[in-house]
């Protein structure tokens, strides 16, 4: 019985599977950072515009998305 071959089998993932978790992680992150933010000078001003921007309300829940789709697409892909 070869020993390596017995480890090779035990691995659930492989290089690339960790790889694209890794790109998935950076969107998540990324994602995140574009919707943080919106803080007002003054706390008796709101300023809608700057709360409800279109970075803040469509591009970053998109990119958290697409962060969770490729986290998803390396937990399926097979080596």
């Amino acid at each position: 019985m070869n020993p390596s071959k017995d480890k090779k089998s035990l691995q659930f993932f492989g290089k690339s599977n960790y790889t694209w978790m890794l790109i998935g992680a950076v969107c998540i992150i990324i994602g995140m950072f574009l919707m943080s933010g919106g803080k007002s000078p003054n706390p008796d001003v709101f300023d809608a515009n700057e709360v409800y921007s279109f970075r803040r309300i469509t591009l970053a829940p998109i990119v958290i998305i697409i962060g969770f789709v490729i986290e998803i697409y390396a937990i399926f892909k097979k080596d």
